[in-house]
């Protein structure tokens, strides 16, 4: 009983902070500081280097996410993952442990809006509260933002450079959303990869499944899977 009051007062308190960082967002909102020039947008990172990285995105699949983190604990793999605010306001306790595991942490948004239609006002109210509550939870900044549906404009990389933060994209996607055939998402994974890619994956259980082999190819081919923060050389 102790325990639910405390997360209940936790989530409670979490809520008000998201909710005064939103309306400070709101009224700040206005015209940019900065120009759109891209310095910030990222697709992949070193290829000098022997990186690459796997990047999930998460508003949902809680139970899958605990596997995926399974898997890449016994393979020494590090990742970055994408958090959707209302999914990290219910699911502490995992954001806590993807971050204690050893893992990057990054802001997907808030409500999984898309980003390409929304105005420099609309960008920083929807990311800002995202990172605000993320950097709560795991007492660490967090410097990276993947758009939902890899939607963007001007006005999102702008936001995101007054918030001091890069935009990641994807060098390939394995599309585990909408497709579940194992050998199908090991293909796009996997084929021909080269250091410096950046893979977008999802919390899926036949993503979870490939994932092994995933690594092993990775590993195989004398490549390290790191965070995206290391791939991109910051």
């Amino acid at each position: 009983m102790k325990s639910k009051l405390k997360t209940v007062i936790i989530n409670v308190f979490l809520a008000s902070i998201v909710l005064a960082v939103s309306l400070v967002g709101f009224l700040s909102g206005g015209t940019a500081a900065v120009s759109a020039e891209g310095e910030n947008l990222f697709y992949g990172g070193e290829k000098s280097g022997n990186c690459v990285s796997l990047t999930f995105n998460v508003y949902e699949g809680t139970d899958v996410v605990y596997d995926i983190l399974s898997v890449l604990d016994e393979y020494g793999a590090q990742a970055t993952f994408f958090i959707g605010g209302s999914w990290a306001d219910d699911n502490v306790d995992c954001v806590r442990e993807i971050y204690r595991r050893g893992h990057e942490i990054g802001s997907h948004g808030y409500f999984h809006k898309d980003h390409s239609r929304l105005s420099y006002a609309g960008n920083l109210e929807e990311i800002r509260p995202s990172v605000k509550l993320l950097e709560m939870i795991c007492m660490n900044k967090v410097g990276l933002f993947a758009p939902p549906s890899g939607a963007f404009n001007d006005n999102t990389l702008l936001a995101c450079a007054e918030l001091g933060l890069n935009v990641i994209m994807w060098s390939r996607d394995t599309i585990d959303w909408r497709d579940s055939d194992k050998k199908t998402l090991y293909k796009r994974a996997t084929e021909d990869l080269e250091a410096g890619e950046i893979i977008l994956m999802h919390p899926k259980a036949h993503t979870a499944e490939v994932l092994p082999d995933i690594l092993k190819y990775i590993r195989e081919r004398g490549l390290t899977a790191s965070t995206v923060s290391r791939n991109i050389g910051e």
